[in-house]
């Protein structure tokens, strides 16, 4: 009643050409930009005579009411850009560590290579001068000398991976298999001739 009292003041137009104008929209399959409700608003209207309010579809707003959405949303982008900014910045930090982890672990793993040709060939030189019963040593027998009890459990990965690269990249060293003690396990023999030792150190 409001609408039709409102467009019959400002364009002069009658009751019954105003419902012809609703009965037109209910008939029409195009978005005219105004829904028209009934009393319950999740059921769509078929008939003018159910109609008790028209709603715009695009709906005007005020100056200040477009300041604040305006500002809200300029709000929201430039948080939603600093967490993304902060995230990225996080994420480089997290792989620089990573990567320098990894940098200190592959050191690490270098000088425990060098502390086990060390140790295996002082041992060959040691069998020579017959101070050493038999010319190989324990694999394990090697980590227990190198690695203090308590850091074994720290320092499992560099030695694994010593372990490994000395299996593939060190001919000088020759992993073999023999019975100590009455249990079989892995051991360390130097290959290279005695006469090399010194000038290897």
């Amino acid at each position: 009643i409001e609408a039709q009292e409102y467009i019959a003041n400002v364009t002069g137009s009658s009751p019954a050409r105003f419902e012809a104008a609703l009965t037109w929209i209910l008939n029409s399959n195009k978005d005219v930009g105004i829904w028209l409700k009934g009393e319950d608003l999740s059921e769509s209207v078929t008939t003018v005579d159910k109609v008790v309010c028209l709603e715009s579809a695009h709906p005007r707003m005020g100056l200040g009411c477009r300041l604040s959405r305006a500002l809200l949303t300029a709000i929201t982008t430039v948080l939603l850009f600093f967490w993304g900014l902060a995230f990225l910045w996080g994420l480089l930090i997290l792989l620089k560590y990573r990567w320098r982890k990894l940098e200190e672990e592959e050191q690490a793993m270098y000088e425990m290579v060098k502390k086990i040709i060390a140790v295996v060939q002082d041992h060959y030189v040691d069998w020579e001068q017959d101070m050493e019963r038999y010319p190989y040593v324990g694999i394990l027998h090697v980590r227990d000398t190198l690695i203090p009890p308590q850091s074994r459990r720290r320092m499992k990965r560099v030695w694994d991976r010593a372990v490994e690269f000395l299996a593939s990249n060190e001919s000088r060293i020759q992993t073999e298999s023999h019975r100590v003690a009455g249990e079989d396990m892995l051991v360390w023999r130097w290959t290279k001739p005695s006469y090399f030792s010194d000038s290897e150190r």
